[in-house]
């Protein structure tokens, strides 16, 4: 059960707005795409897996938490009777394998 839905990002909706606005520098223009990339094909994409869970659980996206003066969020915290799940979501092109505890590009 989805308990807290996502969000867009602040940022990413400062951009939005921005985009139509002013003309983007190309690194602008690079962090933009790159934040909508990781919106709408990695956490976006992560909510359609996690909206078909079956088990009785709780869905938490986007939970902003802070220690000290670090403020910080967890992409989604799935809660079930037996565990916490904490999942980080990120968007890399291209292949990838996970070697030693380290995601290695796979050279095309």
């Amino acid at each position: 059960m989805i308990y807290k839905k996502r969000e867009k990002p602040y940022k990413l909706l400062i951009l939005d707005y921005l985009k139509n606005r002013i003309k983007f520098s190309q690194e602008n223009w690079n962090e933009y795409q790159n934040q909508v990339k990781g919106y709408q094909d990695g956490e976006c994409f992560f909510d359609t897996l996690t909206v078909t869970l079956s088990n009785d659980c709780l869905v938490l996206n986007d939970l902003p938490l802070a220690i000290g003066s670090t403020d910080f969020q967890i992409d989604a915290l799935i809660i079930t009777a037996q565990e916490i799940l904490l999942y980080e979501v990120k968007n890399y092109g291209g292949e990838y394998t996970y070697n030693d505890g380290f995601l290695v590009s796979i050279p095309s």
